[in-house]
C-alpha cells in the first residue's frame, strides 16, 4: 500500500486543499450534488473528495438550520419536551460537523484491532472472558460482534426517534437486556446488522483497555490521527451547529429528535466535518494507525460457516466495483441526520456525503459523485439474476395490509390498535396530518409491491415500491412484530438500490 508521505496532507477540517479538481469535473460535481437537492428538497449536504491523499473538494450546501417560528423537540431533564422557538436561517459551511452514526462503528473496530495489537485481547477470544452472564457468550466472539454475525438481536432498527431513546441511556444495561435474549441464529452461520453489538464491542474496549471508551478512542485514535472537529454526541452535543429534520411521507421538513445521550455508544456517536472523515478514510487508505495485518482484517470480508460471503469487514461493508476494484463504505443514520461514505482503496479515492435530513439523500449524493469520478455507474458488482419466485402468501397479506393503512393515512383515519406504542408515537397528529395532506393529492393507491424482506431486531423489515393514480412511485418500509403488529411504516420518495450503503444507523 502507499505509504505515509502523501496522507500527512490531510490534517482533519483544516486540511490542505491542493490538487482540486479540474474545472470541467468540479462543474460536474456541483451541478449532480443541486440536482439531487433540487429532486429531494434536503435541507443541506456536506460534501468532501479526497485523492491521493489530499482533500480535492470540500463543499456545503443548503442550510444547516432552517428559518422558522417552531415547536422544537428536545430532551429536559430526560422528558422530552416541545418549545417554541424562532431559528434563523444558518448556511451549511465545509467545516461544519455533522453526525455520521454508525460510520462510527469503524472507529470501534479500530480500537479493538488497536488493543489485539497490544496484546490486550484477541479478537477470536470469547465474549465470555468479559460478559460471562450474557447468552452463549462462550461461543460468541469479538470478531462476530464487528462483522455482525453473532445473532445478538438489534436494538435499534427503527428508522425514528422512539419515547426510549429520548431519555438518557445505560449502555451497560442496553447490553445486560438485548444480549440476554435468545440469539437470532447461531454464531457465524448469519449476516444480521445489529447495533447491540457496537455497544458490548466498546465496553469491553472498557474492560480490556481500563479506560472509558471515549478516553480510549481520543487517545488512540482521534488525537494520533489529528482527526480535527470531531465531536462525541453525548458529551458535545451542545457544540453541534447543523439541525437535523425528518419528513413524514411528502409533508414539510419537521425538526427531528436527536436521541439522548447514551445511545449509540460505539456504534453511533461521532460528528466530524466532511474533510475529517475522509482523513478518517486515507488514514485506512496509507494504513498510519494500524499494523498492516489489523487493516486486513479490516478490509476482509467475513465467512460464514457455509462459507458464504457476508459482504461485510469489521465495521465497513465490503465490495467490489463492476470494474473489480475493491471499495469499503459504509452509511449512517442517527435522529435527523443520514450520511454515507465510500473508499476506493485501488484508486485512493474516498467521498463522502453528510445531511441533516433522516432520509436516502447521502447515498444518491454519493453514488452521483462516484459515478463522476470513476467514470462508470459507482455499483457493485451484479449477481446472476433469476427469475422472481412467486410471493407468498405473507407478502400478499403485507401488501394488502400496507394498500389498506395508506388509503386510511390519506384520510387521515389511522387505527392505532395496527400499532405498537412505539409507532402511535411517530404518528401523533401533526404526523398523520402531513401524511394526509401530502398523499392525498396522489389519488388512489394502484399498487403496492414488496421490493424486499428480512429480520432485524426479532421483527420482519420489508420496503415496498407503492404506485399511486397520480404521481411518481413512492417507498414504503415497515417492520412487523412476530403478533403481526406493526412497529414501523414510513413513506418517502422512492429511489435506486445505493451502491456502499448498509441499512444501519
Amino acid at each position: 500500500m502507499k505509504t505515509w508521505i502523501l496522507a500527512v496532507l490531510l490534517i482533519g477540517s483544516g486540511v490542505l486543499h491542493a490538487q482540486a479538481l479540474a474545472p470541467a469535473q468540479r462543474e460536474k460535481v456541483d451541478r449532480a450534488i443541486k440536482q439531487v437537492m433540487d429532486e429531494t428538497k434536503v435541507p443541506s449536504v456536506s460534501v468532501g473528495i479526497a485523492r491521493g491523499g489530499v482533500v480535492v473538494y470540500a463543499q456545503a450546501f443548503g442550510q444547516a438550520v432552517l428559518p422558522r417560528n417552531m415547536g422544537v423537540a428536545s430532551t429536559v431533564d430526560g422528558k422530552l419536551a416541545l418549545a417554541q422557538q424562532t431559528t434563523k436561517a444558518v448556511p451549511a459551511n465545509a467545516d461544519m460537523a455533522y453526525p455520521i452514526g454508525s460510520i462510527s462503528k469503524q472507529f470501534t473496530a479500530a480500537c479493538l484491532l488497536l488493543l489485539q495489537e497490544r496484546g490486550k485481547l484477541r479478537l477470536d477470544d470469547a465474549v465470555s472472558k468479559w460478559f460471562p452472564s450474557l447468552t452463549r457468550a462462550n461461543e460468541v466472539t469479538i470478531r462476530n460482534l464487528l462483522t455482525h454475525t453473532s445473532g445478538y438481536s438489534d436494538y435499534a432498527p427503527q428508522d425514528y426517534t422512539i419515547p426510549l431513546w429520548t431519555t438518557v441511556g445505560d449502555p451497560l444495561a442496553l447490553v445486560n437486556l438485548w444480549a440476554s435474549k435468545p440469539l437470532d441464529f447461531d454464531p457465524g452461520t448469519r449476516w444480521q446488522y445489529s447495533n447491540t453489538n457496537f455497544v458490548l464491542a466498546a465496553l469491553i474496549v472498557e474492560k480490556a483497555s481500563g479506560q472509558h471508551f471515549h478516553d480510549f478512542l481520543w487517545q488512540n485514535v482521534i488525537t494520533p490521527l489529528k482527526l480535527q472537529g470531531v465531536l462525541d454526541l453525548d458529551t458535545d452535543r451542545a457544540r453541534l451547529q447543523v439541525r437535523g429534520y425528518e419528513r413524514h411521507a411528502l409533508g414539510p421538513l419537521r425538526p427531528a429528535v436527536l436521541e439522548a445521550p447514551g445511545w449509540y455508544y460505539g456504534d453511533g456517536e461521532l460528528a466530524m466535518p466532511a474533510a475529517t472523515l475522509l482523513a478518517w478514510d486515507e488514514s485506512i487508505v496509507h494504513r498510519t494507525l494500524l499494523k498492516p495485518a489489523s487493516y486486513d482484517a479490516l478490509e476482509t470480508e467475513f465467512r460464514l460457516k457455509d462459507g458464504t460471503g457476508s459482504g461485510y469487514g469489521l465495521g465497513v461493508s465490503v465490495h467490489r466495483l463492476l470494474s473489480g476494484k475493491r471499495v469499503i463504505s459504509h452509511s449512517g443514520e442517527v435522529g435527523g441526520f443520514v450520511s454515507n461514505n465510500v473508499v476506493v482503496l485501488d484508486d485512493d479515492l474516498c467521498y463522502a456525503a453528510l445531511t441533516n435530513e433522516e432520509a436516502r439523500v447521502a447515498g444518491l449524493v454519493t453514488r452521483a459523485v462516484g459515478s463522476i469520478l470513476l467514470g462508470t455507474p459507482a455499483a457493485p458488482a451484479a449477481a446472476a439474476t433469476q427469475a422472481a419466485p412467486a410471493p407468498s402468501a405473507a407478502t400478499t397479506q403485507a401488501e394488502a395490509q400496507a394498500q389498506t393503512i395508506l388509503t386510511s393515512l390519506q384520510e387521515a383515519d389511522l387505527d392505532p390498535a395496527l400499532f405498537t406504542s412505539n409507532a402511535n408515537f411517530y404518528f401523533n397528529a401533526e404526523t398523520i396530518d402531513d401524511y394526509s395532506t401530502s398523499l392525498a393529492p396522489l389519488g388512489d393507491v394502484r399498487s403496492v409491491q414488496q421490493t424486499s424482506e428480512e429480520l432485524r431486531g426479532g421483527m420482519v423489515f420489508r420496503t415496498f415500491k407503492v404506485r399511486f393514480a397520480k404521481g411518481s412511485a413512492l417507498t414504503l418500509s415497515t417492520y412487523t412484530l412476530p403478533n403481526g403488529t406493526l412497529e414501523q411504516f414510513i413513506v418517502g420518495l422512492d429511489s435506486p438500490d445505493v451502491s456502499g450503503t448498509t441499512t444501519s444507523w
